[in-house]
């Protein structure tokens, strides 16, 4: 059976990846930071593997137990969290930690796992990004910034694997049902005084009714079976695309990207 190593299967995209690869015979390495989580995953029939991707010691550990099972022949790099707020009003210790996790650790965890695909012959890294790898909204500038540059270090990552057979692969959803507005809230509390922003009547207005009162499913909104379907091609295909798009407002937003001025574009981001 071949091994997958997922980050974030707590819930949501990671989760779902997860159950639906053990259901198709793969063998799991499921990495949760929560005690509880790790329990739940073992009761599946996963292996699991407990990392915080903020922690470079956790990380390592991480991948020396994943690689203590046996050969890894996929990597799936799907956790991250996010942290709302104007720009204006991000301090540096905010960016520092949603790069820390949506980005330096999923760097260091991939090379971590690259010398070993090389001395099997073979292996396949999925980034999992976002619509919002594609384009920004307002109000989502830290987690925006950390989806561009990791579709720009998987792009030359993609081009610099040519040469080998590891296969590099992005994933980009647009809105997917999962906890990641819930799972935003402490880390939006902790790092935005928002109270003293010069948009706080904004924030009222807007940003806190989306945050804490959430008004029902997107219209777009799809399950994360949606993103399950994409990753199984991704990993069991023998020619893998480069980029698997899910979600209509991702479609939208590619194509928007290449064919529409920025004024446009920036009309389009703002109705988002």
């Amino acid at each position: 059976m071949p091994t997958v190593l997922i980050t974030g299967c707590s819930s949501g995209i990671g989760l779902n990846a997860a159950l639906t690869l053990k259901a198709r015979g793969w063998t799991v390495l499921a990495t949760c930071r929560n005690p509880d989580d790790l329990r739940a995953r073992a009761a599946e029939g996963m292996v699991p593997i407990a990392m915080d991707l903020s922690d470079p010691h956790s990380v390592e550990a991480a991948a020396t137990a994943a690689l203590s099972h046996g050969p890894v022949d996929a990597l799936v790099n799907n956790a991250a969290f996010a942290l709302p707020g104007a720009v204006e009003d991000l301090p540096r210790d905010g960016l520092r930690a949603i790069f820390e996790a949506n980005l330096f650790g999923t760097h260091d965890l991939t090379r971590c796992l690259i010398p070993h695909f090389r001395a099997n012959g073979a292996g396949r890294i999925v980034n999992v990004s976002s619509v919002l790898g594609l384009v920004g909204i307002p109000w989502r500038g830290a987690y925006v910034a950390t989806k561009f540059a990791l579709e720009g270090l998987t792009d030359v990552l993609r081009l610099e694997m040519a040469d080998t057979p590891i296969r590099v692969v992005l994933i980009e959803p647009g809105p997917i049902t999962s906890r990641i507005r819930v799972n935003s809230i402490p880390h939006f509390e902790r790092h935005v005084d928002w109270r003293s922003s010069p948009r706080a009547d904004q924030y009222r207005s807007h940003l806190l009714k989306r945050l804490y009162e959430p008004s029902g499913k997107d219209r777009f909104e799809l399950p994360p079976s949606a993103v399950s379907e994409r990753l199984v091609h991704a990993l069991e295909s023998r020619s893998p695309r480069a980029r698997y798009v899910v979600t209509t407002p991702t479609r939208i937003a590619a194509v928007g990207r290449r064919v529409l001025p920025t004024r446009a574009l920036d009309w389009f981001a703002r109705r988002s």
